[in-house]
Protein backbone atom coordinates (compact mmCIF):
# COMPACT_ATOMS: atom_id res chain seq x y z
CA UNK A 1 0.00 0.00 0.00
CA UNK A 2 3.16 2.63 1.07
CA UNK A 3 4.78 1.61 -2.59
CA UNK A 4 1.60 2.43 -4.26
CA UNK A 5 1.08 5.71 -2.78
CA UNK A 6 5.13 6.46 -3.38
CA UNK A 7 4.41 6.17 -7.19
CA UNK A 8 1.14 7.88 -7.16
CA UNK A 9 2.85 10.96 -5.39
CA UNK A 10 6.29 10.13 -8.16
CA UNK A 11 4.00 10.05 -10.47
CA UNK A 12 2.19 13.31 -9.99
CA UNK A 13 5.36 15.30 -9.33
CA UNK A 14 7.07 14.03 -12.95
CA UNK A 15 3.65 14.90 -14.86
CA UNK A 16 4.09 18.67 -13.04
CA UNK A 17 7.70 18.83 -13.93
CA UNK A 18 6.77 17.63 -17.54
CA UNK A 19 4.09 20.77 -17.35
CA UNK A 20 6.08 23.07 -16.61
CA UNK A 21 8.51 22.14 -19.53
CA UNK A 22 5.60 22.59 -21.54
CA UNK A 23 5.16 25.77 -21.03
CA UNK A 24 4.27 28.74 -24.52
CA UNK A 25 6.88 30.59 -24.80
CA UNK A 26 6.26 34.26 -24.51
CA UNK A 27 7.37 37.77 -25.30
CA UNK A 28 7.45 40.74 -22.90
CA UNK A 29 9.68 43.06 -25.27
CA UNK A 30 10.23 43.84 -28.77
CA UNK A 31 12.92 42.09 -29.02
CA UNK A 32 11.71 38.62 -27.46
CA UNK A 33 8.81 39.67 -29.86
CA UNK A 34 10.89 39.66 -32.78
CA UNK A 35 12.58 36.33 -31.61
CA UNK A 36 9.20 34.86 -31.24
CA UNK A 37 8.07 35.18 -34.28
CA UNK A 38 11.40 34.50 -36.16
CA UNK A 39 11.24 38.30 -37.64
CA UNK A 40 13.97 40.43 -36.63
CA UNK A 41 12.41 43.37 -37.90
CA UNK A 42 8.31 42.52 -37.19
CA UNK A 43 5.79 45.66 -37.73
CA UNK A 44 5.08 47.41 -34.63
CA UNK A 45 2.11 49.52 -36.03
CA UNK A 46 -0.80 48.14 -37.72
CA UNK A 47 -4.11 50.03 -39.75
CA UNK A 48 -7.23 47.86 -39.90
CA UNK A 49 -8.43 47.19 -43.52
CA UNK A 50 -11.82 45.62 -42.72
CA UNK A 51 -13.66 48.82 -41.16
CA UNK A 52 -17.38 49.41 -42.66
CA UNK A 53 -17.19 52.93 -40.69
CA UNK A 54 -14.26 54.22 -42.61
CA UNK A 55 -12.83 55.19 -39.39
CA UNK A 56 -9.79 52.34 -39.01
CA UNK A 57 -8.23 51.06 -35.88
CA UNK A 58 -4.67 52.13 -35.11
CA UNK A 59 -2.61 49.76 -33.42
CA UNK A 60 0.65 49.76 -31.83
CA UNK A 61 2.67 47.33 -29.86
CA UNK A 62 4.91 48.85 -27.25
CA UNK A 63 7.20 48.44 -24.34
CA UNK A 64 6.90 50.00 -21.50
CA UNK A 65 7.25 49.42 -18.13
CA UNK A 66 8.61 45.94 -18.78
CA UNK A 67 5.62 44.50 -20.30
CA UNK A 68 4.08 44.85 -23.98
CA UNK A 69 1.39 47.00 -24.44
CA UNK A 70 -1.45 46.62 -27.48
CA UNK A 71 -2.95 50.29 -27.96
CA UNK A 72 -6.05 51.20 -30.29
CA UNK A 73 -6.33 54.30 -31.65
CA UNK A 74 -9.76 54.80 -33.62
CA UNK A 75 -8.95 57.14 -36.26
CA UNK A 76 -11.08 60.60 -35.51
CA UNK A 77 -12.46 59.17 -32.02
CA UNK A 78 -9.28 58.34 -29.80
CA UNK A 79 -8.31 55.78 -27.36
CA UNK A 80 -10.09 52.43 -28.10
CA UNK A 81 -8.13 50.33 -25.67
CA UNK A 82 -5.30 49.85 -23.98
CA UNK A 83 -4.05 46.84 -22.52
CA UNK A 84 -0.24 45.26 -21.07
CA UNK A 85 1.28 42.08 -20.84
CA UNK A 86 3.11 39.10 -22.36
CA UNK A 87 2.80 37.87 -26.04
CA UNK A 88 2.71 34.32 -25.91
CA UNK A 89 2.14 31.57 -28.40
CA UNK A 90 -0.74 29.65 -28.98
CA UNK A 91 -0.58 27.05 -31.44
CA UNK A 92 0.07 28.77 -34.65
CA UNK A 93 -1.48 32.04 -32.84
CA UNK A 94 -0.13 34.39 -30.43
CA UNK A 95 -2.11 35.89 -27.77
CA UNK A 96 -1.74 38.73 -25.07
CA UNK A 97 -4.18 38.00 -22.30
CA UNK A 98 -4.96 40.15 -19.39
CA UNK A 99 -7.05 41.21 -16.40
CA UNK A 100 -9.46 43.46 -15.62
CA UNK A 101 -6.16 45.87 -13.86
CA UNK A 102 -4.03 45.55 -17.12
CA UNK A 103 -7.02 47.04 -19.91
CA UNK A 104 -7.86 50.53 -19.74
CA UNK A 105 -11.39 51.02 -22.21
CA UNK A 106 -11.02 54.70 -24.24
CA UNK A 107 -14.01 56.87 -25.29
CA UNK A 108 -13.92 55.75 -28.25
CA UNK A 109 -14.54 51.46 -26.84
CA UNK A 110 -18.26 50.40 -27.83
CA UNK A 111 -20.35 49.35 -24.49
CA UNK A 112 -20.31 45.75 -26.13
CA UNK A 113 -16.25 45.80 -26.27
CA UNK A 114 -16.40 47.18 -22.23
CA UNK A 115 -18.64 44.27 -21.34
CA UNK A 116 -16.77 41.76 -22.95
CA UNK A 117 -13.29 42.48 -22.31
CA UNK A 118 -13.76 45.23 -18.74
CA UNK A 119 -13.22 42.39 -16.62
CA UNK A 120 -10.21 40.68 -18.68
CA UNK A 121 -9.57 38.23 -21.53
CA UNK A 122 -7.37 38.19 -24.44
CA UNK A 123 -6.37 39.32 -28.12
CA UNK A 124 -5.31 36.86 -30.09
CA UNK A 125 -2.79 37.94 -32.89
CA UNK A 126 -3.04 35.48 -36.13
CA UNK A 127 -1.29 35.98 -39.15
CA UNK A 128 -2.90 35.84 -42.42
CA UNK A 129 0.48 36.37 -44.52
CA UNK A 130 3.65 38.46 -44.45
CA UNK A 131 1.68 41.38 -44.55
CA UNK A 132 -1.70 40.78 -42.94
CA UNK A 133 -2.58 40.19 -38.89
CA UNK A 134 -5.83 39.33 -38.12
CA UNK A 135 -6.44 40.88 -34.34
CA UNK A 136 -9.21 39.49 -32.33
CA UNK A 137 -10.62 39.39 -28.73
CA UNK A 138 -14.30 39.79 -27.24
CA UNK A 139 -15.71 38.84 -29.99
CA UNK A 140 -14.42 41.81 -32.41
CA UNK A 141 -12.11 40.90 -35.15
CA UNK A 142 -9.75 43.11 -37.73
CA UNK A 143 -7.78 42.99 -40.32
CA UNK A 144 -4.95 44.79 -40.25
CA UNK A 145 -1.88 45.71 -42.70
CA UNK A 146 1.39 47.35 -41.15
CA UNK A 147 1.17 51.49 -41.26
CA UNK A 148 3.16 54.32 -40.54
CA UNK A 149 0.05 56.06 -39.42
CA UNK A 150 0.86 59.58 -38.40
CA UNK A 151 -1.13 59.67 -34.66
CA UNK A 152 -0.86 60.90 -31.09
CA UNK A 153 -0.24 58.15 -28.96
CA UNK A 154 -2.20 59.07 -25.22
Amino acid sequence: MRRTHWLLCLGLLLSQVGQVQASPDCAASISELNRLLGEPNFPVKWEETSMDDGKPLLVSILQKDGALWLEFIKTGEGLWARTAGVICRAGSDFEIRFGAEQIRMGPAAHWVLRLALGNGGKFTLTRLGPDQLRIAGGGWRGTFVPGTPKWKLE
